[in-house]
């Protein structure tokens, strides 16, 4: 009897429970049918997101901003809230580090020769990322100056601030100008296909390069649809690789040991921006690079136009400036200029020094041009900004006469690129790309060394504790599989 008794226990025990998960089910599809926020909740985010999107690959951030100059700045500085955050804080513990400024500093400097400069688009892209910021991280304290920083930080750092300690404060004024990337761009009978391949690896310091992981696809109001690497919170390259809907392509390596800034000009990032959004061919490229010019961050811009198949090299100096062009042929970067006048007028150069990592490199580019003569394409150029043969030697080496550079496993450093002993920097990405594929807004890229080493930063702060300042900021570099973007 007690057994019946404990069986129909059971039953109902079991039907009860039942009927409490049934009505469960049925309230909660109540809840989905009735309540508007379920349906709605995609309209809750901010309407200036409606034409973006943020998508992740292979340690690449890929982001599509589209609109007016404000809605582009709301888009990225919304999609990239935390990593704009984490940068900026990464940026004051590097400079202040590097240059003994503080941000207070920068900040003044920037309010003061930058700001004003700035076309009104460009300034409201920029109030635009500091609202979509804030907005995202409501207790950020962020501002449109603290971007702008961001953005010319290059040339405040290693281009005003010599230039001030030399003119202003009487000082040694130090040669800062760094010595950043390898590059290379080909076309008629030295590609594969007889048109344009061009390839580039950004070297920088790795507390910054780490960071340097974002593909934007921007589609602006006005002027040209454009694909490029950035860091974030840009509204440039910085690197400068960029590709354009009007088929031009460009890329730059920086002219090692350069000296000179005029207060008064144009920051090179704003003029990098129009550049990418408005130059249609070579020659809108040499004008809008060359209007107003300030003279920091001195480049040598690899320009392609895709249309004609002709492709420059354009250095540009503060006094001097020099245009070569070619519908067959190759030019290459690795910070070495090759104007006489400029060199003499406005570098520190030492030609009789042949161990110096640009001439090394320089030599490297001539021997793989000639050896790949008609063969040069997209996959040989990944090898290209992967390689480790050091001309000095004649042997594979790991250091910062390669091109797929490693300063942190280099006892000499790089001292005409800016960089001391062992200093954790080097190559940190690679991008390629072709007439074809610029035709369709694509381009190949790789985060970390091209080379697909690893750096890891605990392993080296160990072995190199004078860099310990950097370690709240400086992560691993992974190295991850080149990956095809495109624009879409």
């Amino acid at each position: 009897m007690n057994f019946v008794f404990r069986k129909l226990h059971r039953q109902e025990a079991l039907t009860s429970r039942t009927i409490l998960c049934f009505l469960s089910v049925l309230f909660f599809c109540c809840l989905l049918l009735f309540a508007p926020d379920c349906k709605t909740k995609p309209a809750s985010l901010p309407h200036e997101l409606a034409k973006a999107s943020r998508v992740v690959t292979n340690g690449w951030i890929k982001v599509h901003l589209e609109g007016s100059p404000w809605e582009i700045g709301f888009q990225h500085g919304w999609l990239l809230a935390t990593e704009i955050d984490d940068g900026l804080k990464a940026l004051s513990c590097f400079l202040e580090g590097s240059t003994k400024y503080d941000w207070a500093f920068f900040r003044a400097s920037a309010g003061r020769l930058f700001w004003p400069k700035l076309e009104p688009e460009y300034q409201e892209e920029i109030k635009g990322i500091a609202a979509g910021l804030k907005a995202r991280l409501p207790r950020s304290s962020y501002d449109y100056i603290d971007l702008t920083v961001l953005n010319g930080w290059i040339e405040l750092a290693w281009y005003y601030v010599p230039y001030l300690e030399e003119m202003v404060h009487k000082a040694s004024g130090d040669n800062k100008a760094p010595g950043y990337c390898s590059a290379f761009i080909a076309t008629g009978s030295w590609t594969r296909d007889g048109k344009i391949v061009v390839g580039h690896n950004n070297w920088v310091d790795y507390i910054i390069g780490v960071r340097w992981n974002i593909i934007a696809d921007i589609v602006p109001a006005r002027g040209y649809r454009f694909l490029m690497d950035c860091l974030p919170g840009f509204i440039h390259s910085g690197d400068d690789f960029v590709i354009n809907a009007a088929g031009l392509v460009y890329t730059e390596t920086t002219i090692g040991t350069f000296k000179g800034f005029r207060e008064e000009g144009r920051p090179e990032f704003s003029r990098a921006r129009r550049a990418a959004q408005y130059a249609a061919s070579i020659d809108d490229f040499v004008r809008i690079m060359s209007d107003d010019n300030n003279g920091a961050y001195a480049n040598d811009w690899l320009v392609g136009d895709t249309r004609t198949n002709e492709i420059a090299r354009f250095e540009l100096g503060l006094k001097n400036q020099r245009i070569w062009r070619t519908k067959d042929g190759y030019f290459i970067g690795s910070n070495l200029p090759l104007d006489e006048k400029l060199i003499a007028e406005e570098t520190t150069f030492n030609p009789a020094d042949k161990t110096q990592s640009v001439l090394v490199r320089q030599a490297r580019w001539e021997q793989l041009m000639q050896e790949y003569r008609g063969k040069i394409d997209m996959e040989n150029g990944k090898l290209f900004l992967g390689d480790h043969f050091n001309l000095a030697t004649g042997q594979i080496a790991s250091n910062s006469n390669v091109l797929c550079g490693h300063v942190d496993e280099d006892p000499k450093g790089a001292p005409e690129l800016g960089w001391g002993p062992f200093a954790p920097a080097g190559a940190v990405q690679g991008k390629v790309t072709s007439s074809a594929l610029v035709t369709e807004m694509k381009l190949w890229a790789r985060m970390g060394h091209p080379c697909g080493r690893d750096f890891i930063a605990a392993d080296f702060l160990s072995a190199h504790p004078e860099f310990k300042w950097q370690q709240p900021f400086l992560k691993d570099l992974k190295a991850y599989p080149w990956t095809l973007l495109q624009a879409k």
